[in-house]
């Protein structure tokens, strides 16, 4: 007598003998490759790689007296406050 159905199929391709062990295989290195390349990702960018607060303002600050819209004195003062000194 022959069973048929899913779960015979899943058993029998669980121990390498089918479609089923190859999916899973596949899927595991999609998997595991995914995550390997997140954490390269991750270390790629590294933690110095966002801008911290204080660079940002600097930014915003040298931008909107290149636009014109601070003057010489109000960018000097600013950048003081922001840099401490």
């Amino acid at each position: 007598m022959q069973m048929t159905g899913l779960i015979p199929l899943l058993a029998h391709g669980w121990h390498g003998d089918g479609w089923w062990a190859g999916g899973m295989m596949a899927w595991m290195a999609i998997f595991w490759g995914a995550v390997v390349l997140g954490i390269a990702w991750l270390f790629r960018r590294g933690p110095g790689h966002l801008p911290s607060s204080e660079e940002e303002a600097l930014r915003i600050l040298d931008r909107r007296f290149a636009e014109g819209a601070i003057t010489r004195d109000e960018y000097r003062e600013r950048k003081s406050v922001l840099t401490g000194g």
